[in-house]
């Protein structure tokens, strides 16, 4: 039986989400597309968003996870620090053994389970 059950964590500083797994999600297309606006499109969200999310995480660490360049006629741009990069791999890793952990006890959860999910999680 393929589980259905997933752990989803969340690094809280002080009330602020320092780091989840959206905000995983979005230093990684970053680091991959080297742009805010190009990462936030291809989540479904808006720049602005976006922007709050990356100036949320960067005031949560000592120094800043995304550095940006400023637009114009070179372009802007964003890019992973090198803390950001650590940050992203220790995430991962932190996720990875979380889920290892639980594994067993999810799948045992899963039997009391309805038949199907409901249409609106919130």
């Amino acid at each position: 039986m393929t589980q259905i059950l997933r752990l989803r964590q969340r690094i809280l500083f002080g009330k602020a989400i320092a780091l989840g797994p959206g905000k995983a999600e979005l230093l990684q297309r970053i680091g991959e597309t080297g742009s805010i606006s190009a990462a936030a499109r291809q989540m479904g969200m808006s720049y602005r968003r976006a922007w709050l999310l990356v100036d949320t995480m960067n005031q949560c660490f000592t120094s800043p996870l995304i550095e940006t360049a400023a637009g114009g006629k070179g372009g802007g741009g964003a890019t992973l620090t090198p803390l950001g990069h650590d940050v992203l791999a220790r995430y991962y890793r932190m996720q990875a053994l979380a889920e290892a952990a639980v594994a067993e006890e999810l799948a045992e959860l899963e039997q009391y389970l309805a038949p199907t999910p409901p249409d609106d999680p919130h």
